[in-house]
């Protein structure tokens, strides 16, 4: 599969993915959720393979980019009906 492709399917997963993170951490601080989403997202996407076959060029700027995925995933579960009544 070629990484665009790859990258593509990993995104759709972001939602489930801090769904289930926030479940599993509820009683964890969000930069503990965040770190744990990332870690799962990026060896779902096979990262270190991506690095080795140099289609991630900068890992670091990848992961920071990344970490927006989740923010903007995070922000909009919030605004929605997922989030919790307070």
């Amino acid at each position: 599969m070629n990484f665009l492709a790859k990258l593509l399917q990993t995104i759709a997963f972001v939602p489930a993915v801090v769904n289930g993170i926030e479940t599993l951490f509820s009683h964890r601080t969000g930069t503990e959720k965040k770190d744990a989403a990332l870690s799962f997202l990026q060896a779902a996407l096979s990262m270190s393979s991506a690095v080795a076959d140099r289609e991630i060029l900068d890992q670091e700027k990848f992961k920071h980019g990344l970490g927006q995925v989740i923010d903007g995933a995070v922000e909009c579960l919030n605004a929605s009906a997922w989030a919790k009544a307070k």
